[in-house]
């Protein structure tokens, strides 16, 4: 008995050219090479080009190489959205290093941890953050960077490293599966988890980026990162301006909502991307902040209440775009937008609260046996974390990211989140979503934000808890907003109890940080007057 040997492989005959970020970096120098690149610091604006950038890319690539920085070798960035941050995006990959950005905001000993944990060898870090980042043992060097005239005893000076560079330095050929970098989980529960991106993984989230229905960066925009560098390579954002040619602007640490006003308006920025908190204290400015140049905002990180789109829509004309993404997938892995077909006026937006539609080469799945958890799996989607075990849970047998979302989806394909598997309320046997009553509350026009807890109770098992923070000049009580949310929600997910607060608990990302909350409600510490 003979058996047919398969048949051929009939090859396609094009060019295995791998996906490197050396490729946006080398294509922003030569196509966009005057476009301005603009940095705030303590002394103002610094302005330079994406040809000045990618040269002292390749001098502190040259610099790293003379420090004995080697393919593979982690190298850490603590510091703000800045140009010289930039310079590390671009020069630490492109040289074969791993970039690993420390988040700022981290508590120490899980900073510690996160530092050895990944062995990063050198870490630069912002002047301005220089008296808050510990010292950490393995650590061969630190890099001062100039943001400010703080001062890190025995850490080398940033210009001096890049003078010291060589401006011809060539980037280096990878494998396009080799690390680019590194990020760890900002989660409520357990140490932070380390996500490894690749070459690949990065170049393909950066071409996500850039279609017309996701952010869509253009050549002519002005794009402003608020979402911080430190963190999930601020949406991909920089690599996405980078590769578009669009003129960047960078905040560095003035982050007080009236100083990023007046950079969207004297930059006359046109595209801008943060948390939902960061515009809710924009769109409450008085007077009214000049937005008129803004052509899109993207916002995510946590669910975008619909009362924060409309007030964009009527106070600004702005559309307010909600994407939705985690650290393990790169991380934008949906973005909604109307569909053709879809409704118009106020019938669009229950469409726009939605996640939307996952980007191109990201499948998903609802699985009704995880309680209708959102998986996802794709090109640009992690598949385990770094050197942890522990993490093994997180994705399923068969290959998929378990996202720890409770999801619907609705005609369309378009993904509507519930909420966090952990943050459900449970009551009398049926489900209540935090998400959605959050969202109803702050629909309310004297409530400024608005997190729902579950709290114990003896007959309905868990009851909603609702911490609202109101604007300075309200006199809601909780007879008001219970009748003002009774043809809003269903009548039993009502809350019996409201607590009014001065500012609802955020992590490290500027997301609300319910296990804080939760905390503190057990604890009889809510922040109130």
């Amino acid at each position: 008995m003979t058996t047919e040997a398969p048949p051929t492989t009939f090859e396609g005959l094009m060019m295995r050219t791998p996906l490197l970020v050396r490729s946006i970096a080398e294509r922003a120098e030569q196509l966009f090479g005057p476009r301005e690149v603009v940095s705030i610091t303590s002394d103002g604006a610094e302005r330079s080009t994406y040809g000045e950038v990618v040269e002292r890319a390749r001098r502190l690539a040259s610099a790293l190489r003379e420090l004995g920085i080697r393919p593979g070798d982690r190298v850490a960035t603590f510091g703000w959205n800045s140009r010289r941050h930039l310079e590390l995006y671009l020069a630490v990959p492109s040289m074969g290093a791993v970039l690993h950005t420390l988040n700022i905001r981290l508590f120490e000993d899980d900073l510690r941890y996160v530092v050895a944990h990944a062995e990063d060898r050198v870490i630069f870090l912002d002047a301005s953050l220089a008296h808050v980042m510990p010292r950490f043992e393995g650590v061969e060097h630190e890099v001062l960077m100039p943001d400010s005239d703080g001062e890190r005893p025995g850490a080398l000076p940033y210009e001096e490293l890049i003078n010291s560079g060589d401006p011809g330095f060539e980037f280096v050929d990878v494998d396009e599966n080799a690390a680019a970098a590194m990020c760890y989980t900002s989660g409520t529960t357990g140490r932070p988890k380390g996500v490894v991106y690749s070459h690949r993984s990065t170049v393909l989230h950066t071409l996500l980026t850039n279609q017309a229905d996701g952010p869509g960066l253009r050549e002519r925009d002005v794009a402003l990162p608020i979402v911080p560098m430190f963190h999930a390579n601020a949406w991909g954002l920089p690599y996405a301006a980078a590769m578009a040619g669009s003129k960047i602007v960078l905040p560095g640490p003035r982050m007080e909502p009236d100083s990023l006003a007046g950079l969207i308006a004297s930059e006359r920025v046109t595209f801008a991307a943060g948390v939902p908190t960061i515009w809710q204290a924009i769109g409450q400015l008085e007077p009214a902040p000049d937005l008129s140049s803004v052509k899109r905002i993207v916002c995510g990180g946590s669910a975008v209440p619909e009362a924060l789109m409309r007030l964009y829509d009527e106070r600004f004309g702005v559309p307010v775009i909600q994407a939705w993404g985690m650290t393990e997938t790169s991380p934008m892995a949906s973005v909604c937008r109307v569909p053709s077909d879809g409704p118009e006026g106020d019938e669009a937006y229950a469409i726009r609260a939605l996640q939307g539609r996952v980007v191109p080469l990201v499948d998903f799945r609802v699985d009704p046996e995880a309680g209708g958890e959102l998986q996802v799996r794709g090109p640009t989607i992690a598949h385990a974390y770094y050197n942890d075990e522990s993490g093994a849970q997180k994705f399923t047998d068969d290959g998929w990211l378990r996202t720890g979302d409770v999801a619907e989806v609705l005609p369309g394909a378009m993904i509507k989140l519930v909420d966090r598997t952990k943050d459900l309320v449970k009551s009398g046997g049926e489900w209540i979503s935090s998400v959605e009553l959050e969202n109803a509350i702050m629909a309310h026009p004297d409530v400024v934000e608005a997190a729902v807890v579950a709290v114990p109770d003896e007959r309905w098992d868990e009851r909603p808890l609702a911490c609202v923070v109101c604007g300075p000049d309200s006199d809601l009580d909780c007879d008001q907003l219970r009748t003002f949310l009774r043809d809003k929600v269903a009548k039993w997910w009502i809350p019996e109890r409201v607590e009014f607060i001065n500012e609802v608990p955020k992590t490290s990302v500027g997301k609300f940080d319910k296990k804080v909350l939760r905390q503190q409600v057990a604890e009889g510490k809510l922040g109130g007057d």
